[in-house]
């Protein structure tokens, strides 16, 4: 199988494989910890692309994505999400 730069398959409770698309990565100072955020590319109810964030190894020895565990990680990530909503705003409207 061929593998794509900045997609991966993740494998559902229902045994389903799910294509899913980085958005990107970081590293958190604060938490000591390295984060995905990526999409599989569906929308909610109403009409937004749905995001997801879990805790990676970045080293790639451990490929398992790791569950978010702390409302101090949320927050933390919650702040990167519209820092980067906010370049994507500001990238549109200089567009225009």
């Amino acid at each position: 199988m061929e593998e794509k730069k900045g997609v991966f398959t993740i494998v559902d409770d229902k045994g389903a494989e799910i294509e899913c698309e980085i958005l990107f990565t970081f590293d958190s100072d604060e938490t000591k910890k390295s984060y995905i955020v990526y999409t599989d590319n569906t929308l909610d109810e109403e009409g937004n692309t749905k995001v997801y964030a879990s805790v990676y190894d970045p080293t790639g020895q451990n490929p398992a994505l790791m569950p978010i565990e702390s409302d101090k990680e949320w927050l933390v990530i919650e702040n990167i999400l519209s820092s980067v909503q906010q370049k994507i705003d500001e990238a549109g409207n200089n567009a225009e």
